[in-house]
């Protein structure tokens, strides 16, 4: 089946309660192709806020909990995810290859695991904070493109990296290593106080090869969050289909 401009899109549930969470899980269901689960609801409500959103909508689920730790803790964690039940899951990508293997093999099969490459709100500045320098400090997407490798060599179903990387990422390791892109902001919306640093506009990102963006506060905070959803899809297939 021939993926729809709503697939594209991933809604991430970032809300301190579940009521809240489950009014939009209602409300852009069919709008949206996944929704994402985050740390703040997941340690709030654990499991059954993936319940949740199974009853309540037909779309894919992507828990983001962003799993750094020794690999057989790791290990045992992604365990405990692929009971779940989820589409995709989050693991960092600055610790092992060795960590992101044993997370690919508790996915066992059923959840596929994506490597964290740098956060979006990471630039040089705290490139070179964090203890790098010389090279990946000059230019950040080295980096990302260094832990990209880490992940497609440990097996991981992609990777999650800024619009402005993925195009070396699909040239370099292919269509179907999956490059989800977060930091996604409309060419229609001004976000006061914003913290992401490497942003794209949906249309933008599609256009380079995202397979998946994550658009939250565009969405969440418009009038019409419907509304909105739907102009995002407008510009996704507009890229998909150029004249």
């Amino acid at each position: 089946m021939q993926k729809q401009g709503k697939d594209y899109i991933v809604f991430p549930l970032d809300f301190a309660s579940v009521k809240e969470a489950k009014e939009y899980v209602k409300l852009l269901d069919g709008n949206v192709g996944m929704f994402k689960i985050g740390l703040e609801l997941f340690i709030d409500q654990g499991p059954s806020v993936v319940q949740m959103v199974k009853k309540e909508s037909r779309a894919k689920i992507f828990l983001d909990l962003k799993l750094h730790d020794i690999s057989a803790t790791v290990l045992r964690a992604m365990g405990r995810v692929a009971a779940l039940g989820v589409d995709l899951v989050t693991v960092h990508c600055s610790s092992s290859k060795n960590m992101l293997e044993r997370a690919v093999q508790g996915g066992q099969g059923k959840t596929g695991v994506l490597g964290v490459t740098l956060l979006t709100d990471n630039d040089a500045d705290i490139v070179k904070a964090s203890g790098f320098k010389g090279e990946f400090v000059k230019d950040p997407q080295l980096l990302v493109m260094h832990r990209a490798k880490m992940a497609y060599d440990a097996g991981c179903k992609g990777v999650v990296c800024s619009g402005q990387e993925v195009q070396q990422i699909k040239k370099r390791f292919g269509d179907s290593f999956l490059a989800v892109t977060p930091g996604i902001r409309p060419a229609w919306t001004f976000l006061e106080n914003d913290d992401q640093k490497r942003v794209t506009t949906p249309g933008q990102a599609i256009a380079l090869g995202s397979d998946l963006i994550v658009i939250g506060r565009p969405i969440r905070d418009a009038d019409d969050p419907g509304k909105a959803a739907q102009a995002v899809i407008k510009e996704i297939e507009a890229a998909l289909n150029p004249l």
